[in-house]
């Protein structure tokens, strides 16, 4: 019989014993930890998986992942769980210390500057980095290169194409939009794309942070890793953040999310500004 739960007849059994498997998966997989009060975003979002896969039990579903028994299943269990809240200029007081960061270092670097997004989702944050580097510098082609990354191949996609509904750009500056952006016409009528000149200054990457290596090269002038921290553990977020201190050129500022501290996690950074950290010289 299936579970009920909230007095619906649930079109698949799922017991706790399936949760707790789901959440040992996806911590090893991607570092994610589910909370107890996760377990109906589990059954909804994996429900979806079985029907895609026709397989009638979560059971099989997880015995056919774990033996390797469905392809590139992995990839979209893991895109199935993951979390993609994002909006453009989001936590916006980051972006005019991003433009005053880069305004001190002009002259000062010899090659572009290099910044690294590392949960890119649908790319709302990676263009709106783009869009202050490119009013910092007055011009749609910046000497800056940003690499954004998501361990989530879909939302990549998304990203790339850069092309988004008006009700998810009308909140923007009026000149901004119109600066940045190119209003669909006829059947793209109501959409808007990310104009060519932007795009290029972003290079999307897959990459899971909890990997033994990361597709990147060099040091950054700056990182966001911005609401990820919050699905990790303390041991997790210790592992990242140590990683992330090398790729950290010494002048280089940490963006983080407004719920996260770092603080108490690493020594290597200390606080610079609200959410921001730079390299602590004594520890790092």
């Amino acid at each position: 019989m299936p579970l009920h739960t909230s007095d619906t007849v649930k079109e698949f059994d799922f017991t706790r014993a399936d949760f707790e498997r789901v959440r040992a998966l996806i911590y090893r997989r991607a570092g994610i930890s589910l909370a107890d009060s996760k377990q109906e975003m589990v059954y909804s979002r994996l429900a979806r998986r079985l029907r895609a896969t026709g397989i009638h039990s979560f059971g099989k579903y997880l015995d056919d992942l774990e033996g390797g028994r469905l392809g590139e299943e992995w990839e979209s269990f893991t895109n199935a769980l993951t979390t993609n809240l994002t909006s453009f200029f989001r936590e916006a007081h980051h972006f005019p210390l991003l433009a005053d960061h880069v305004n001190g270092l002009r002259g000062r670097e010899s090659g572009p500057l290099t910044i690294w997004c590392s949960a890119s989702s649908t790319g709302e944050e990676p263009y709106s980095i783009a869009m202050t580097l490119c009013e910092a510098f007055n011009t749609l082609t910046p000497p800056v290169q940003i690499v954004a990354t998501d361990i989530d191949t879909n939302v990549l996609a998304t990203a790339s194409e850069g092309v988004y509904g008006m009700d998810r750009v009308e909140k923007m500056a009026p000149e901004r939009l119109k600066r940045f952006f190119l209003k669909g016409k006829g059947r793209h009528e109501g959409m808007a794309r990310v104009r060519p000149e932007l795009r290029q200054l972003v290079t999307f990457r897959p990459l899971n942070l909890l990997a033994d290596s990361w597709p990147l090269n060099g040091q950054f002038d700056a990182i966001f890793c911005r609401n990820v921290m919050i699905y990790f553990d303390k041991e997790t977020q210790r592992k990242i953040l140590a990683r992330f201190v090398p790729l950290m050129k010494p002048h280089a500022l940490l963006f983080a999310g407004h719920s996260e501290n770092f603080l108490y996690v690493s020594d290597s950074l200390r606080l610079r500004g609200k959410t921001v950290y730079e390299l602590n010289e004594r520890r790092a």
